[in-house]
């Protein structure tokens, strides 16, 4: 086990729309502990065929969102911790739930980062990308608490 984070829960349970497999894990706010809690997830999630087709989509904003708790959220104070929350749903769907310890934001104040005005500033790109690859996006705790979810081609009827 990757010594950068701890695995604190794993389970699976029955669900009316087919077997759901709930996942944790606490990580430290450190940059160099993100690779490893993004493979382990990615891991899972392939493995149970969820989003066919979007892995890549779910990777790209689990690791942005990951990045902005570890250095916007908890300034990588390796003392703080970012705890990840998984749902998937096999062959339908995936949910995840990112908290830091930080003080949270105002989403709706992050500049839109493809306005002319902002096209050379470093801020914004991530809650952007994360907006655009995932199905559902919303922020809970004052900011601190980012909610995703990406349903596969099935759930919504595309032919992707």
């Amino acid at each position: 086990m990757n010594s950068r984070f701890n695995i604190t829960s794993l389970s699976s349970e029955p669900h009316l729309a087919g077997p759901n497999a709930d996942l944790s894990i606490t990580m430290r706010s450190e940059i160099n502990a993100i690779t490893g809690a993004v493979d382990w997830f990615m891991t899972m999630i392939q493995e149970c065929n969820c989003v066919l087709g979007y892995e890549h989509d779910v990777e790209i904003a689990l690791r942005e969102a990951l990045a902005n708790a570890v250095l916007h959220g908890n300034h990588q104070d390796a003392e703080k911790k970012v705890q990840i929350n998984c749902r998937i749903q096999f062959g339908g769907e995936v949910e995840i739930i990112i908290k830091d310890e930080g003080k949270g934001f105002d989403p709706n104040k992050v500049p839109d980062p493809t306005a002319i005005v902002n096209l050379e500033s470093e801020h914004g790109r991530g809650i952007y990308l994360i907006r655009a690859l995932m199905d559902e996006v919303h922020f809970e705790q004052g900011g601190a608490e980012v909610h995703m979810r990406k349903g596969s081609a099935r759930g919504r009827g595309d032919s992707h």
